[in-house]
């Protein structure tokens, strides 16, 4: 089987949260990781965001490690038209709407999405998808 790890998702593993367990053990659980491209922006923004110092340092190296085991869905022309319309189908904002037309374009509805979003989460669950983690 395979898992859509999101952004906000793949962050807990970073980040000391009250449900970061959770998120890793979905995460351990299925070797094959898929994610968008965009999942790296938003991963390192984020890094940088909210850690200091030796932390950031730690938290890329885990990053980077984690980023080789991930199929990556690139965000083409049609994956993005695909997102704008997601995003007028189910007003996902604009992050979300490509994470979910990248869903769509390997699998949606056979593929577990695994986010922290609640909004991405409401948006897929609209659309008929499996929904973990939110």
């Amino acid at each position: 089987m395979s898992l859509y790890v999101d952004s906000s998702a793949l962050l807990k593993r970073y980040f000391e949260e009250p449900d970061s367990g959770r998120f890793e053990d979905a995460l351990l659980a299925d070797p094959d990781w898929i994610t968008a491209r965009v999942t790296v922006v938003e991963v390192r923004r984020n890094l940088t965001r909210r850690l200091q110092g030796q932390d950031v340092v730690v938290a890329r190296r885990q990053f980077e490690r984690d980023w080789r085991r991930f199929s990556v869905v690139e965000l083409d022309e049609a994956t993005c038209d695909r997102a704008a319309e997601l995003a007028e189908l189910t007003g996902a904002c604009s992050l979300d709407a490509l994470h979910l037309a990248a869903i769509q374009r390997v699998g949606a509805g056979a593929l577990p999405l695994l986010t922290a979003d609640v909004r991405q989460a409401q948006a897929a669950r609209s659309l008929g998808w499996t929904v973990l983690g939110a």
